[in-house]
């Protein structure tokens, strides 16, 4: 075994893996853009349809060209009767995550162009894909409460159709306007956890929907998509604003994780927390409750004060979409249903200029030895 220690880098951090057009921080602005275009920008002034184009496509469309890109997800939306029966037969226990992880695979299955990652089919697919997983989504929530399934309405945006096949209803443009909000703000966040590991399954040679179950799998963890649940189960647990402050004192003396805060690329606050944290705050004046947001006013405020450490977007998301009326293990679902956009402009990325992701390792372990007989083994 050498005795050279390499510069090892845990968690990747610093490492520059490859080359994206995608989406990038800027430190100057300490903005997150798409394509060039700073999200918070986009979410005031587009819906998440255009953004999915502008992902996928480079560019904004323009008026036909949204209107075409909004036709074709309309028209794709509904899922087939054999995936209805497959999540009938999941555990009603199941995560959403593990649902929907599944029904990806089931509809990879089912692709006509299952076997096909040229670029023009990995494109049809993704559209597929990004109309379909709402409706299994649905499906699948509804189903561990006994529910039917809703059918989509093509004459619905993406963001009413989700609550359509989610509650059956579609609330007040109010309750629309953040959550299309949110799906922008979560479509894309560079060479993170869960599209990393979709660009490596896409280097292999896979088809997108192998790599986007494999971005489901990592999107699932706390420390990645599942943040969002953490913190509105954390704020569960504190119950009440004037607890908060004594709550986290007491997880300082603990040296305890504390979730929906820190980002390794933002040194200076997530740049997309004060444009969700706005809709968050509206969503409890739509309400009538603003415990959530104070308490969190009250966590951050001490955070920042006693750790110098700001909220990510998780942070102000997790009450956001309690507000909305979404079932905490929904979040992280909703997360998939936005970031199927970023995971697909990053397959197409990796497969347009493809190598085998195959890092190296150091070895720690035992040297080269001889196998003992049976008898000899201690």
């Amino acid at each position: 075994m050498s005795d050279t220690q390499p510069d090892i880098r845990k968690g990747l951090v610093g490492v520059i893996a490859d080359v994206s057009a995608v989406s990038k921080v800027m430190p100057e602005t300490n903005s997150l853009t798409y394509r060039g275009y700073a999200v918070q920008d986009l979410a005031e002034q587009c819906s998440f349809e255009e953004v999915a184009y502008l992902l996928w496509n480079g560019e904004l469309p323009n008026a036909e060209q949204l209107a075409g890109f909004r036709r074709e997800e309309a028209s794709q939306r509904g899922i087939s009767p054999a995936l209805h029966q497959v999540i009938q037969a999941f555990p009603h226990d199941a995560h959403p995550m593990d649902a929907i992880r599944t029904a990806v695979s089931f509809l990879g299955m089912e692709d006509p162009e299952a076997a096909d990652v040229s670029e023009p089919a990995t494109r049809r697919k993704a559209m597929r894909l990004l109309a379909k997983i709402p409706t299994a989504i649905a499906a699948a929530h509804r189903a561990t409460k006994g529910q039917a399934p809703v059918e989509p309405d093509p004459k619905l945006t993406f963001a009413e159709n989700f609550f359509h096949v989610v509650f059956g209803k579609v609330p007040q443009p109010e309750v629309v306007k953040a959550f299309d909000v949110s799906l922008i703000l979560y479509a894309e966040h560079g060479f993170n956890a869960s599209t990393f590991t979709a660009r490596t399954v896409t280097s292999t040679g896979a088809d997108l929907h192998g790599a986007v179950t494999a971005g489901i799998a990592a999107l699932k963890g706390p420390l990645h998509g599942g943040a969002n649940e953490a913190v509105m189960h954390m704020l569960a647990e504190i119950g009440e604003p004037s607890k908060a402050v004594a709550w986290l004192e007491g997880k300082f003396d603990h040296k305890a994780l504390v979730m929906g805060f820190g980002h390794r690329v933002y040194k200076n606050g997530d740049s997309r927390v004060p444009t969700m944290t706005r809709y968050a705050e509206k969503m409890a004046e739509v309400v009538g409750d603003r415990r959530w947001m104070e308490m969190s006013r009250l966590l951050a405020a001490a955070m920042l004060e006693r750790k110098n450490i700001h909220p990510n977007l998780d942070f102000p998301a997790g009450p956001a979409y309690h507000l909305m009326g979404f079932d905490i293990p929904l979040f992280t679902p909703i997360f998939v249903a936005s970031r199927i956009t970023g995971w697909a402009a990053h397959v197409i990325e990796q497969a347009a200029d493809n190598r085998l992701i195959r890092p190296l390792s150091h070895y720690t372990g035992v040297a080269q030895r001889e196998v003992p007989a049976l008898g000899a083994r201690g």
